[in-house]
């Protein structure tokens, strides 16, 4: 499937691709995480794992994504007329909405209510994954008129597969502006990350917060592992098959019982274990030689993302411990600037973590439904913002203004 898009002074064309695997990683990587990209330039991530082409192609060739899982791949890419790759997007055609955190459900029940079809519609995305950053892969020698290039091929997608819109989710913020100069409707969510302050360790970002929450976070610490637990932190080649046999049968259990379809398979896991080991943070709680719980995240330059988790017992404060505070304590050790613990979550507050907002974009066929999710965004903006901010004005932090320790 392709297109044409031409600028004044470059003709680039566009195509729709099932598989990286026709582009090749070294081009595909090349886009989405180029050497020398700063962390402002990307919208905090040097290095973006999921966007890469190791975690794309494990989602892939694991069937993790494809027909049967309403999530088909059909990448768009931008190439001038040498055919080299100058811009590229993760895009998918979907026929639901699961598995993306940014919840449209509503949209569509009233869509089809009033005699729409919603479904199929394009989501620009990381499968899975609400983490932030980069979806407009656009080159940094990219000829001028690749990116509203590239956003008038999504638009060609989303006609050619009768879909009903494009949403582009979990993007950088300068990206939902460009997109919403070309038309598309911006929407703001909230998500709760820890900011590493240069702590020395563990014990000096306790000291930060306010005396009950110290103690709090303490005991939980304390109780979590007892006197039967240890925790063992492995990435690299210190991740065996025998870890991931583990961790899979945990993911299983937590998936079945909170969503009823896990989305990864367990081939998903052997795969990003044998391509992207030094991007893999597990984290496992143990009884002698048996592991009962674990966490995976994933390694950028200057972030940790959490990702899954699961156990096989209930026991409590575990899930604490395993995947925020032992995130935290890797991050201080090895000197990330913040852990991203995924979405939702309140009670990560309580846990050092703070509120921040997040951004997508979304494009609608029918301009009646555009008016109508326009109309909700902007009432929808003012709840989140205030929701931050009433987040921001109950952190467990010191007071430093107010002479002493906040009780």
């Amino acid at each position: 499937m392709s297109s044409d898009d031409s600028t004044s002074s470059t003709r680039l064309t566009a195509r729709f691709i099932p598989s990286l695997e026709q582009v090749g990683a070294a081009a595909w990587d090349a886009l989405a995480n180029p050497a020398g990209l700063t962390a402002e330039e990307a919208g905090g991530e040097r290095f973006n794992p999921f966007i890469s082409s190791a975690f794309l192609l494990a989602l892939e060739q694991s069937k993790s994504v494809g027909a049967r899982t309403g999530w088909t791949p059909l990448y768009t890419i931008l190439e001038d007329a040498r055919g080299q790759l100058v811009a590229a997007a993760p895009s998918y055609v979907k026929t639901h909405s699961m598995g993306e955190y940014v919840f449209d459900f509503g949209w569509a029940q009233a869509y089809e209510n009033a005699g729409g079809r919603y479904y199929p519609k394009v989501q620009v995305a990381v499968p899975f994954t609400p983490a932030t950053g980069r979806r407009l892969l656009v080159a940094r020698d990219a000829p001028e008129g690749a990116l509203p290039g590239l956003v008038h091929a999504l638009r060609a997608l989303r006609q050619a597969a009768e879909a009903s819109s494009i949403h582009v989710t979990f993007a950088t913020e300068g990206e939902v502006a460009a997109l919403s100069a070309e038309g598309f409707a911006p929407r703001t969510g909230e998500q709760f990350h820890f900011f590493n302050e240069a702590y020395r360790d563990f014990d000096a970002f306790l000291a930060a917060l306010s005396s009950r929450k110290r103690k709090t976070i303490k005991r939980e610490r304390r109780d979590a592992l007892g006197d039967d637990l240890s925790i063992d932190v492995l990435t690299g080649a210190d991740i065996k098959p025998a870890h991931w046999d583990k961790f899979f049968a945990f993911y299983m259990d937590t998936g079945e019982r909170k969503w009823g379809r896990p989305y990864l398979t367990r081939d998903f896991f052997d795969r990003i274990g044998a391509t992207m080991p030094e991007r893999i943070l597990l984290v496992m709680a143990r009884r002698g030689e048996d592991y009962i719980a674990g966490a995976i995240n994933f390694l950028g330059d200057d972030a940790i993302y959490g990702r899954n988790w699961g156990a096989l017992e209930e026991r409590p404060f575990l899930h604490f411990e395993v995947c925020y505070y032992q995130a935290i304590e890797y991050a201080i050790r090895h000197g990330y600037k913040r852990v991203e613990a995924g979405a939702q979550g309140e009670h990560k507050l309580a846990r050092g973590y703070r509120p921040v907002a997040t951004h997508s974009a979304h494009d609608f066929a029918d301009p009646r439904l555009r008016t109508a999710i326009v109309d909700y965004l902007s009432r929808e903006k003012v709840a989140v913002d205030e929701s931050i901010a009433d987040y921001e004005a109950s952190l467990p932090f010191r007071r430093a203004e107010a002479g002493g320790d906040d009780q």
